[in-house]
């Protein structure tokens, strides 16, 4: 089965018996994840709060924000592509972080997550949060 969707992910973890397919999984999911252009990885673009280098950088298409993501960590690079499926290619207003928490809470991460990697998690959806609702505000701005 291809994994084109947050739907996919699900059904792909109730289909497995144990976390070390899931933890497979979520590698394979940033391991598919395209390049970031490293001229991109800027202190700019670093998400504050994780163990690991991660970078973000969001660039509107249209109606909708689109992200360019990378980490130095394979499962936390598996963990942006999760929060990607959930926030790309969407309208900054309709990117909804509790949406993206609950979501992700739904797999079951944080009883398998080292405290490292759920804190991560957590600054990862912040700072999405944070560049979707800034992003909404230039947009409602520049419609006033």
């Amino acid at each position: 089965m291809a994994i084109t969707s947050f739907d996919d992910v699900e059904a792909e973890f109730e289909a497995f018996d144990d976390w070390d397919d899931r933890y497979r999984l979520i590698i394979a999911l940033g391991q598919a994840l395209p390049a970031m252009d490293p001229a991109l990885k800027t202190d700019a673009n670093k998400v504050r709060g994780c163990a690991s280098q991660v970078w973000l950088h969001p660039h509107r298409e249209g109606d909708v924000l689109r992200f360019a993501a990378d980490s130095d960590a394979a499962i936390v690079k598996g963990l942006v592509a999760l929060v990607l499926m959930l926030a790309d290619g969407r309208a900054p207003a309709d990117i909804d972080a509790a949406e993206i928490k609950a979501r992700l809470d739904g797999l079951g991460l944080s009883k398998h997550l080292s405290s490292n990697r759920t804190q991560g998690l957590a600054s990862m959806i912040g700072r999405i949060d944070a560049l979707a609702r800034a992003a909404d505000g230039a947009n409602n701005g520049a419609a006033a």
